[in-house]
């Protein structure tokens, strides 16, 4: 079976060269899109990330602080 390349290859050369130029408009269209995509997948895993560890940080150590006990007295409105 022959490559896609292959096939790709052997029938823009049969193209004429202003459709040619188009074709590779499209193809580095196509490649721009999915190296955008590429980067918004990895930003927002390091965003992802960064919100754990922020946080984690920010938490760090609350476990061991006491729970205060608040009762309907310490409510300064109700409705």
């Amino acid at each position: 079976m022959e490559a896609v390349a292959n096939k790709i290859h052997r029938q823009v050369l049969a193209l004429p060269e202003p459709l040619q130029v188009e074709v590779l408009d499209f193809v580095e269209f196509l490649l721009s899109r999915l190296e955008s995509e590429t980067l918004e997948e990895t930003q927002t895993i390091e965003n992802r990330d960064w919100s754990k560890l922020s946080l984690a940080m920010a938490m760090r150590g609350m476990e061991d602080e006491d729970i205060p006990e608040y009762t309907i007295a310490d409510l300064k409105e109700s409705f």
